[in-house]
C-alpha cells in the first residue's frame, strides 16, 4: 500500500501557513508526541509555543493524539490551552471525525499534520483532510533503530 500525503516536509515550522490558508484551510489537526512535543515529554519547548500562537490568529487548532496514558494526558492538558483528544485510535477515524464535529471543522477547510505515514497520514486521507507529513521534531536527537523504524516506514510514501 502506498500513501501519499499532499506535504511531505521536515517538520512543523516548514508548514506554509499562508498557502494553505490561500487554499482555504483554516483548521489544523495535529498529532502529539514527535510532531508537536518530543515524545513522552508532556511538555512543549518555547519555540513550539510561540510558534503555535502565530498559528492560532489564523487557524483553529486540535491535537488528536493515540496516546492512553492518563499521567501523560493531565500533564499534556494542563499544558495546552487548545483542544486535545486523546485515545484517537488513528487510523482509524471514529474518534477524529467526532472531534470535528464538536469543533465544527469541515474536512474540505482541515489539514491533518504528523509524522507517522501509517497513522496520522492515513488517518487524515480517510476523514477527508488536507494532510502533510513531517519529520519527527526531536529527529536530530533520537535512536538509531528509531530512525530506522521512520525509515521503513516511510518507505509506504509515495513521493
Amino acid at each position: 500500500m502506498f500513501i501519499k500525503p499532499d506535504y511531505n516536509l521536515k517538520n512543523i515550522y516548514e508548514i506554509d501557513l499562508e498557502g494553505l490558508k490561500n487554499q482555504g484551510i483554516n483548521a489544523l489537526l495535529f498529532d502529539l508526541d514527535s510532531t508537536l512535543m518530543g515524545s513522552k515529554t508532556g511538555c512543549y519547548t518555547e519555540k513550539t509555543l510561540a510558534w503555535l500562537e502565530k498559528v492560532r490568529k489564523d487557524f483553529f487548532v486540535g491535537v488528536v493524539s493515540n496516546n492512553n496514558n492518563s499521567e501523560y494526558i493531565e500533564k499534556v492538558t494542563a499544558c495546552s490551552d487548545f483542544p486535545v483528544v486523546f485515545k484517537a485510535h488513528k487510523p482509524d477515524i471514529k474518534v477524529t471525525k467526532e472531534f470535528m464535529k464538536q469543533h465544527g471543522l469541515k474536512p474540505e477547510t482541515t489539514c491533518f499534520v504528523g509524522d507517522r505515514p501509517l497513522t496520522d497520514i492515513v488517518c487524515g486521507k480517510k476523514a477527508g483532510c488536507k494532510t502533510i507529513l513531517v519529520d519527527s521534531i526531536t529527529a536530530d536527537i533520537e535512536k538509531p533503530i528509531v530512525r530506522l523504524a521512520r525509515f521503513l516506514e516511510r518507505c509506504t510514501i509515495r513521493h
